[in-house]
């Protein structure tokens, strides 16, 4: 098939560009997909359909926040881990009970971040919802 098209293509058209006209145009092409620029001019010129690649910025900025999250979730779960193992060495009531008050913070700050995730995920899920 592609074949059949490159022997189509007989009719040879030159066009100049300024420097900024052709910043434009290629940076048009690379966002699309089309794999040569002489095919992406000619889908322009022919009003043919154009598949381009777009960002989404919420999502992007969603994507980042998570990380961020997901890393201090990780923080969170490496000091309570550590806290199990110290507790399966202790031998005393009264480090038991130091250990106790210890992870009741981190418990709390766990899921105080749980609760900020879901809470950005809701407002994401809004604004999302809207556009």
């Amino acid at each position: 098939m592609k074949q059949q098209e490159k022997s189509k293509l007989t009719r040879r058209v030159t066009v100049r560009f300024t420097e900024e006209e052709y910043g434009t145009v290629n940076a048009s092409f690379k966002n699309s997909t089309k794999r040569k620029l002489s095919g992406y001019i000619r889908a322009v010129l022919l009003h043919k359909p154009i598949t381009v690649y777009t960002r989404n910025q919420s999502f992007d900025d969603f994507v980042a926040e998570m990380i961020l999250l997901r890393n201090e979730l990780k923080a969170i779960g490496n000091n309570f881990n550590q806290s199990v193992k110290k507790l399966h060495t202790m031998d005393k009531d009264p480090e038991i009970k130091a250990w106790a008050l210890l992870n009741e913070n981190s418990k709390q700050s766990f899921f105080k971040k749980v609760d900020e995730i879901n809470s950005r995920i809701i407002q994401m899920d809004n604004k999302w919802s809207q556009e």
